[in-house]
């Protein structure tokens, strides 16, 4: 068998774990390798410094496995990590990380702008969100209004079990699907029971798939 190349073997562990799990290397001081999930990309580029504060940065300082939640100020998005270093000689070399996305923090509402003030919808009740004009748009039954929060940001606020992201201007919540069409080759169009039309893109479509088991 011809030999693995460390990037070749890491991107067959990545596939395990593509639709939930991001995975990043580092050196002591930069990350080598960066891996992105359907479920959590923090942008990551390879040459990029590792920061102070953040999971792998912990790791590397105290040479210990390192597993917490990290805030957004860093990323921009929230996120749980764990990383491991990894050491030769007798010296640390760098460190692995594997990167899940952070759940719900007890919220049960979304809060939304409306003419008049801000109404707070439950989660239930939100049929799905989008992105148009630059605002994410929350829409429920008789009643649309806008969030501060992008698309980003309610993909990790939001439970899993209700939300799924469909499409890079969609996020719907399964229970309002009214029956999925196919569309062009590898996508499809949701009938929501408000008789909205949503797109499942190409980029979605296998992990939407695997989440609704069909």
């Amino acid at each position: 068998m011809d030999k693995f190349t460390s990037g070749s073997l890491l991107d067959v562990i990545g596939e395990l774990f593509s639709d939930e799990i991001s995975i990043a290397v580092s050196n002591t001081k930069e990350y080598i390798y960066y891996r992105p999930s359907k479920r959590i990309d923090l942008k990551i580029q390879e040459g990029d410094p590792v920061k102070e504060g953040t999971i792998a940065y912990k790791a590397l300082a105290t040479r210990q496995k390192a597993s917490e939640f990290i805030d957004k100020e860093i990323f921009g998005v929230p996120y749980h990590g764990m990383a491991v270093p990894f050491e030769q000689g007798g010296e640390v070399q760098g460190c692995v990380m594997a990167i899940y996305p952070a759940f719900t923090e007890g919220k049960s509402v979304v809060t939304v702008k409306s003419a008049d003030g801000w109404k707070p919808i439950p989660f239930s009740d939100v049929k799905f969100l989008e992105v148009k004009d630059r605002k994410t748009h929350v829409h429920a039954e008789g009643f649309s209004g806008t969030n501060k929060n992008s698309l980003q940001e309610f993909e990790y606020l939001l439970p899993r079990d209700l939300f799924i992201r469909c499409h890079r201007s969609f996020i719907v919540n399964v229970h309002h699907i009214e029956e999925i069409y196919p569309d062009t080759h590898s996508t499809f169009l949701l009938s929501m029971n408000n008789g909205a039309r949503i797109p499942v893109s190409q980029s979605y479509s296998s992990y939407f798939r695997k989440l609704l088991g069909f």
